[in-house]
């Protein structure tokens, strides 16, 4: 069993930012891939970037690039989303999840475990 637990977000004004935490633990084999989605209420989740087990493929939806930037530091199992010039737009929940199947990094069925959640509100 994985669990991970998000930290960071918040309420923050356009222009400003943020930075989300996932920190994994249970039975991880190492470093895994971990995927960012948001969600608006009654939407699909939106991929929002990802890293591949390997640090140096990373992944980012086109409205993160830019501004969003994923990393990841393995000695505390944890990735991180450093989100610069925040707008509107960008508030939802937002979702950390590990990789869990073959497919798409950009795909929300590739992924077998969710964080928590947390929610992220860019005032105007």
């Amino acid at each position: 069993q994985v669990q991970l637990v998000q930290s960071g977000g918040g309420l923050v004004e356009a222009g400003g930012s943020l930075r989300l935490s996932c920190a994994a633990s249970g039975r991880t084999s190492g470093s895994s891939a971990i995927g960012w989605f948001r969600r608006d209420p009654g939407k699909e989740p939106e991929f929002v970037a990802a890293i591949a087990e390997s640090d140096s493929d990373t992944y980012l939806a086109d409205f993160a690039k830019g501004r969003f930037t994923i990393s990841r530091d393995n000695a505390k199992n944890t990735v991180y989303l450093q989100m610069n010039t925040l707008k509107p737009e960008d508030t939802a929940v937002y979702f950390c999840a590990q990789k869990y199947y073959d497919g798409s990094y950009y795909a929300p069925n590739s992924y077998g475990y969710w964080g928590q959640g947390t929610q992220v509100t860019v005032s105007s």
